[in-house]
């Protein structure tokens, strides 16, 4: 089970990079004025999504893998590992909203600023705190 807990820490690591990055292409993105900007940045942005979609996935097959083997039966009882799932839910709508953000920038209705990016920029980083606290101290 070592295995399985050490690749959905690997793929988790890897999607939470993609969720630092994106947005911040969504600052840059959201600052450009220029045509060949903007489509550079579609296809960076295309790109990195793919490949943290990929981590994401993974992630969740691990983390279930291991929810169904001893997680859940050796942590149902604790609150931790809800509030832990709950938090892994906000962390996928998130994901998505980047997926609908791109549709945006893609289609040219983007209509929210770079400031508003810096500040969508800093949720899974609070999301991340807050997933590991609970996932290693066990708070309750």
């Amino acid at each position: 089970m070592l295995w399985v807990k050490a690749l959905h820490v690997i793929f988790m690591v890897t999607w939470f990079a993609g969720l630092f990055y994106l947005p911040r292409l969504f600052v840059y993105h959201a600052e450009t004025r220029d045509e060949t900007s903007h489509e550079r940045f579609l296809v960076m942005e295309h790109k990195l999504f793919a490949i943290m979609t990929i981590g994401a996935v993974l992630t969740a097959i691990f983390g279930f893998w291991m929810l169904g083997s001893y997680a859940w039966s050796a942590f149902s009882d604790s609150g931790w590992l809800t509030v832990k799932l709950v938090l892994v839910a906000l962390l996928v709508a998130y994901h998505l909203a980047c997926l609908k953000i791109m549709r945006a920038f893609r289609e040219n209705t983007n209509r929210h600023g770079h400031v508003y990016y810096r500040w969508f920029n800093e949720v899974p980083a609070l999301l991340l705190i807050a997933i590991i606290l609970l996932a290693v101290v066990k708070p309750f």
